[in-house]
């Protein structure tokens, strides 16, 4: 197996969770001679067999990427995972080089802005509710009453359909067992559960 294939997705779902479990995306595009980006949340759509084909998502309508997006639709959509860095200090064997784990993502988007309220709203309710899911006492957008349709103007929606999607799961698929077990061990002991977990996660698939 080579190297690409082996740190590539197993399925769909490996994207779809990493998209869902860290929505948080920095939006790049082009700024007539140089580059901007902006950190947004973003939730995908998906195709039936759970591949994402695009995200929706909003800007503060004074953000200067906005005017850009106008003139130049085509963006970059990253999404990073988990991560750590992996010290040789954990392993039974310090011949090893330090490295770092992680998940990450990227999708060539064609980004449409979306001006019409209703939509707006409904992907604000969307975001929300996936963002409340399973808390105690969960808010919703109601809650903001009157003030809700002033604050609304002030931002501008936008639907980015995905063009081309990378990803990387760099997880120590290509460790000895003995190095791998040391490195779970390692990130656990200084609360790395998550990143531990989905090592673990890809070694038994």
């Amino acid at each position: 197996m080579s190297v690409p294939a082996l740190f590539a997705a197993r399925s769909p779902q490996d994207l779809l969770s990493l998209v869902r479990g860290f929505p948080l995306a920095q939006i790049v595009s082009r700024e007539g001679d140089g580059l901007r980006a902006s950190p947004l949340p973003v939730r995908p759509e998906l195709a039936p067999d759970g591949t994402i084909t695009g995200f929706r998502g909003h800007f503060a309508r004074a953000n200067p990427q906005v005017e850009a997006l106008r003139r130049d639709p085509r963006a970059l959509a990253i999404f990073t995972g988990p991560h750590a860095y992996v010290s040789p200090s954990w392993l039974g064997d310090r011949g090893q080089v330090a490295t770092w784990n992680y998940a990450s993502a990227q999708f060539e988007v064609q980004i449409r802005l979306i001006d019409d309220a209703e939509i707006i709203t409904a992907d604000l309710a969307d975001l929300i509710g996936a963002m409340e899911a399973g808390r105690p006492a969960p808010w919703s957008m109601a809650e903001i009453g009157p003030r809700y349709h002033d604050l609304a103007r002030r931002i501008i929606g936008f639907h980015a359909d995905v063009l081309v999607g990378r990803a990387r799961f760099k997880l120590g698929q290509d460790e000895r067992r003995d190095v791998f077990a040391d490195i779970v061990a390692g990130l656990r002991a200084q609360g790395s559960d998550t990143l531990a977990d989905l090592m673990v996660e890809f070694a038994a698939g």
